[in-house]
């Protein structure tokens, strides 16, 4: 038991410290001027439809991040020297996909059946290898593919964009940048801010050249 009560607890510390490396693609395009002094602005204003709370949560994330670069927002249009225009989209790709799995599988006893799968044209090959729960290694067995049945099942691939472009008050573009990144994590508010720092990240770098930018979401 004191050695079980161990394994938990070493197992309970490496959880708390996973993290999941999100990766966007990012791709900017700019003429930012050298000497650029005063770096104030406003956000323009969106469309009626697009002013939700969500968006403006998301304005906020931008603001910081400018904050950062030593931009300061204006307290109105008119003082203001340059203007920050935000989009961003998500839209979920669900595809079918078949998965093996045992329908006599309990999760009994000191053995339990874990099924891996590649994918081929026709769907996944299971594996022939069950695990020890005491050891967590496998072991071989020719004698798996009896009961194996399999069902189709639906994974979700969220595809999201974000674009921030900033423009001097005769509304030539400065700096325009477009973030786009899929996975399968469905909350967009908690992958939004490593979305706004990586359309930052190297500000304002080289134009016309496209880049990966792994984060860690904790």
């Amino acid at each position: 038991m004191k050695f079980f009560a161990i394994l938990v607890a070493a197992g309970t510390l490496l959880l708390g410290g996973c993290a999941t490396t999100i990766r966007s693609d990012v791709t900017v395009f700019h003429e930012w001027p050298a000497q650029l002094q005063e770096k104030t602005y406003v956000f323009d204003t969106p469309a009626p439809s697009e002013d939700t709370l969500e968006y403006r949560s998301y304005q906020g994330l931008v603001a910081n991040e400018l904050s950062k670069l030593g931009f300061a927002q204006a307290g109105a249009p008119e003082q203001a020297r340059l203007r920050v225009d935000m989009a961003f989209s998500t839209i979920d790709r669900p595809t079918r996909v078949l998965q093996a799995y045992d329908p006599f599988w309990t999760g009994a006893g000191p053995y339990w059946s874990m099924y891996g799968a590649w994918p081929y044209r026709g769907g996944f090959y299971p594996s022939r290898y069950r695990y020890r729960h005491w050891a967590f290694r496998p072991y071989y067995d020719p004698w798996m593919f009896g009961p194996t049945e399999y069902r189709e099942v639906i994974r979700h691939n969220y595809e999201r964009k974000l674009n921030v472009s900033i423009a001097d008050n005769t509304g030539k573009k400065l700096y325009d940048v477009t973030v786009q990144n899929t996975s399968r994590r469905q909350s967009t508010p908690s992958v939004m801010p490593l979305l706004v720092q990586s359309a930052f990240t190297g500000f304002p770098g080289e134009s016309g050249k496209a880049k990966q930018i792994d984060l860690e979401l904790q």
